[in-house]
């Protein structure tokens, strides 16, 4: 039953890369194309475009490292090693590449603002701000699960000291 269930995290895993991955090879090289010509025909808006999306290519780099380590982890709990150091350490390079897509995000939030303004969309704003809130929450879930884990393995090697 277990293997069924991590098979099933793991397709889960897989399934969530495929959209970004798509994003990143069909939908944007196609905004950086319009991107580049307004910014050499003089239009600063062309310059702001490009600097989000040069960040929303930066972070698809911490977004596949976290997927990787998702599937490293659940791969440690098919071998029954969820309770040793290596998870301790795939959570905090989770922790650490949700944290990293948060920041770039939030950098990027002041040139999203310009452009909703300029475009009258303010859904823009609330897109970023989910995607912050959505890389906190999961940098705080793993952040958690590191530290249960890690209490859990001392408990651990505290009773098999005194066995």
């Amino acid at each position: 039953m277990k293997q069924v269930s991590t098979l099933f995290l793991k397709i889960i895993v897989i399934i969530m890369g495929i959209p970004v991955l798509a994003l990143c090879i069909l939908a944007l090289p196609r905004i950086v194309g319009e991107a580049i010509e307004h910014a050499v025909n003089g239009d600063t808006l062309g310059y702001i475009v490009l600097s989000i999306l040069l960040i929303m290519y930066i972070s698809a780099i911490p977004f596949y490292l976290g997927l990787y380590q998702t599937l490293k982890l659940l791969s440690y709990i098919e071998k029954d090693q969820a309770f040793s150091s290596i998870s301790v350490i795939a959570l905090k390079k989770i922790k650490n590449s949700a944290k990293l897509i948060s920041v770039l995000y939030g950098v990027a939030l002041p040139l999203v603002y310009v452009i909703a303004e300029w475009d009258d969309a303010p859904g823009l704003i609330l897109i970023g701000v989910i995607i912050i809130g959505a890389s906190l929450a999961v940098a705080v879930f793993s952040s958690v699960l590191q530290r249960l884990l890690q209490k859990a393995i001392e408990i651990k090697a505290e009773n098999d000291l005194t066995v």
